[in-house]
């Protein structure tokens, strides 16, 4: 089965776009991402998107890794490097400006009042993602883990990295 053709303007072109709604990170604009490249492009499966977000999240280095492996997935290394770069280039030199400018005004209301009102909407769009990464997983362990390690952080002070360990765990041993 040969591949679709790739529209290189476009795929980078959307990738700079979703780079400046990723508050929160890459992870949190997976949604529109899996819109594109499965459901306009056809550029990947569901199967593939899906395995793509947990090959990369599984391994060592930055969260964003995903988007390089999705691009790998969808047009091999120019792929990787048309979704990496659209992603990092506005995201990034935007953040350096902010922060400067951020912190030399640190105490402004206005300031504090906009980190504020960031919060609820990266906690929304964390949700959606997760959303999409377990709607057609069968059973409910994966939840039950989700809902018991989110306790857990809220609840107690067990390190973080304790309970990704037990997540693990329990996804090798098949109850999640």
């Amino acid at each position: 089965m040969t591949p679709p053709p790739v529209d290189w303007p476009s795929l980078f072109g959307h990738f700079l776009l979703l780079s400046l709604l990723s508050i929160g990170g890459g992870i949190t604009v997976a949604p529109d991402m899996q819109r594109v490249l499965v459901g306009q492009m056809g550029l990947l499966t569901n199967a593939q998107f899906a395995a793509s977000i947990a090959i990369a999240q599984a391994s060592p280095g930055p969260n964003i890794l995903f988007v390089a492996v999705m691009g790998y997935q969808a047009a091999g290394l120019a792929g990787a490097a048309t979704t990496l770069v659209g992603i990092m280039l506005p995201s990034t030199t935007l953040a350096l400006i902010v922060a400067r400018w951020g912190h030399a005004r640190r105490e402004w209301l206005s300031v504090r009042a906009f980190k504020a009102g960031m919060a609820p909407i990266v906690i929304g769009l964390l949700f959606a993602t997760s959303w999409l990464l377990t709607v057609n997983t069968p059973g409910w362990g994966h939840v039950l883990v989700t809902v018991g390690a989110a306790l857990a952080v809220w609840r107690t002070r067990v390190h973080l990295l304790w309970l990704i360990a037990a997540g693990g765990v329990l996804g090798a041993l098949g109850w999640a």
